[in-house]
């Protein structure tokens, strides 16, 4: 634990140190700050994709360092400081966990969804849905969505009614498209991507994490044609489809 104090007491000081004497630094502000936090989230979420332990460690520092910044800065015009938001989450986590805590009883991972977003609701918020950002991605927002609905018991007793559902929507989404209204067809489309989050759920697939992981098989296989109609002297778009079809299936013993 002194090891663990030291390190972050440390950082606390270099924080210090750049604020006060980097220009770089000096100059940043909670705004300034945002895009660079989301950068530095999504190279985070690279790092854990590609199971690389390393550099999620290397990500998890740059990570801190954007808390730590961010509480300094705050802590200048006496807004809050780290402890500040260290006791913060210390006290939420502690009323929302009554089970641990406390003397609430719980027999699933699913009471304790359920008992987190009553207390959230408890706690002032209007919706279960309130804690949903709205600028979200939003496949992600589908999935957070569906979640904190599952949390108050607003779900589907099993997968096969899901299946349904997404033949249900797909057939719903046909039928728009045969008439070509493009505004119901996009409303429909929609509908089919929700029912396929929800299915994914039930299956236990995270549904972003699924599809990164296709977007990056594609694009695999997507370079290894390109560089074999390169040793061909080719170029992709003077080459047949069959042509390319055959370097594409290559691609996938290689993947």
């Amino acid at each position: 634990m002194n090891e663990k104090l030291k390190a972050f007491e440390r950082l606390l000081k270099i924080m210090d140190e750049l604020r006060e004497q980097c220009p770089w630094d000096k100059k940043q502000t909670i705004e300034s700050l945002r895009h660079l936090t989301i950068e530095e989230t999504y190279e985070l979420c690279d790092a854990i994709l590609q199971k690389d332990m390393n550099q999620i460690k290397g990500e998890l520092g740059d990570l801190f360092l954007h808390l730590v910044f961010y509480s300094r800065i705050a802590s200048e015009t006496n807004d809050f400081d780290v402890a500040d938001v260290l006791n913060g989450v210390c006290e939420k986590l502690i009323h929302r966990h009554p089970h641990v805590y406390g003397d609430v009883k719980v027999n699933s991972e699913e009471d304790v969804k359920r008992n987190w977003e009553q207390l959230k609701l408890k706690e002032g918020k209007k919706s279960v849905l309130e804690g949903v950002p709205s600028s979200l991605p939003a496949l992600v927002k589908a999935i957070r969505i569906q979640d904190k609905a599952r949390g108050v018991g607003f779900d589907w007793d099993n997968k096969a009614q899901v299946w349904d559902k997404v033949q249900e929507e797909i057939s719903e989404f046909q039928v728009e498209e045969k008439k070509e209204d493009a505004e119901k067809m996009e409303q429909e489309f929609g509908d089919v991507l929700f029912s396929l989050v929800n299915y994914a759920r039930f299956v236990g697939i995270n549904p972003e994490d699924a599809l990164e992981k296709t977007n990056r098989k594609f694009i695999s296989r997507f370079s290894y044609l390109e560089i074999e109609a390169n040793k061909q002297g080719k170029a992709l778009s003077d080459m047949t489809l069959g042509e390319m079809e055959k370097i594409w299936n290559q691609s996938k013993l290689n993947s």
